[in-house]
């Protein structure tokens, strides 16, 4: 289990997934597909968006006030589950 203190982490899945946090603007990043995409974004609320690219794939989900939508004032602790863990930045 990785702590609330984590920036990015890398899992190998049929494409690498990314989670990346910004503190300074309190937004959590989830990239499902890598490289650049030119995505439309659906907002389901004020602080969830999601990126939609080519064919209606979701490539990533962005949540502003993350520590607020997500947590008790923190950022919440990350588990995997039957996933391997590539590498953790």
């Amino acid at each position: 289990m990785l702590g609330h203190q984590f920036k990015s982490m890398r899992i190998t899945i049929e494409r690498a997934m990314k989670i990346s946090y910004d503190p300074e603007i309190d937004a959590l990043y989830i990239r499902l597909i890598e490289g650049k995409h030119e995505c439309r974004t659906v907002r389901l609320n004020e602080e969830i968006a999601l990126n939609i690219g080519p064919d209606e794939k979701l490539v990533g989900i962005e949540i502003l006030d993350a520590t607020e939508v997500l947590g008790q004032g923190r950022v919440p602790d990350v588990t995997l589950e039957n996933i391997p863990l590539a590498a953790a930045v």
